[in-house]
């Protein structure tokens, strides 16, 4: 088998399976695992796959950035778990950074149940979510971006550096062991980004199992900055594995 056939069944493995294993692509194609791992090298520098300590992991792009109402309708299952869970971490006197996003707005579904609480979001649909709820809510002001239903730009990240919080909420759209977290969109980014940077406790990512191996076009923050991952069952043991090795402690939300 010539090394570009070779590759192009891994790939066809990586695509149907999300993650491989050295080993086990090595007694799969009949080849050594040395030159198993010279395929995922070269794979990996064509942006293709992410290496792992055992194997890969198959590396998704976002070449456009879905409608807000796109994202609302898919896997919502997974989405409320998800919001059940990061409400979960939520005490009372907290004072939270959330961003744009709809599983975010899964999280504020949940927030309108507690009390005490002080929130600063750049998500539009917050303002519906918690009317009559007992806590206080701050928009960021900024210009509205209907692509994101959210508030993004100059004023925004002026406002959010008038801040601290304890704990910050992040919606991404990618979760990437080599490039972090990233968006299709650079004032979605610098919004997310600003939050991160103005909080003094916890930084939690809220991700489905779809945005996971996912890259985008603009780093929202490097794994190092992360401390929680909430998540749902659909992503892959290793994968979760991978990143708690990295100490992000990974949260998988099931009914």
């Amino acid at each position: 088998m010539l090394p570009v056939e070779r590759r192009n069944r891994i790939l066809n493995l990586l695509r149907a399976e999300g993650v491989v294993r050295v080993n086990d692509l090595s007694e799969t194609l009949d080849v050594s695992e040395i030159t198993i791992r010279r395929d995922l090298e070269q794979l990996e520098v064509e942006g293709l796959l992410e290496r792992t300590h055992g194997g890969a992991i198959f590396n998704q792009r976002i070449r456009l950035e879905p409608l807000y109402s796109e994202k609302h309708r898919t896997h919502q299952a997974e989405k409320r778990l998800i919001g059940t869970a990061g409400a979960g971490l939520v005490a009372a006197g907290d004072t939270l950074l959330v961003n744009s996003g709809s599983t975010t707005l899964q999280l504020f579904r949940h927030l309108a149940l507690k009390r005490d609480l002080k929130v600063i979001t750049s998500n539009m649909s917050a303002f519906l979510e918690v009317q009559g709820a007992a806590l206080e809510l701050l928009l960021v002001g900024g210009s509205y971006r209907a692509q994101s239903n959210s508030l993004v730009g100059p004023l925004a990240l002026l406002s959010l550096q008038q801040v601290f919080a304890g704990k910050c909420f992040i919606g991404v759209d990618g979760v990437s062991l080599k490039y972090g977290m990233t968006t299709p969109n650079l004032q979605e980014a610098e919004v997310a980004r600003t939050m991160i940077e103005r909080t003094h406790g916890q930084v939690i990512i809220l991700a489905d199992h779809s945005k996971i191996g996912v890259v985008a076009d603009f780093v929202t923050a490097p794994l190092e900055k992360v401390d929680i991952l909430v998540t749902d069952a659909g992503i892959h043991p290793e994968y979760a594995d991978e990143l708690r090795a990295l100490g992000v402690e990974v949260i998988v939300a099931e009914g």
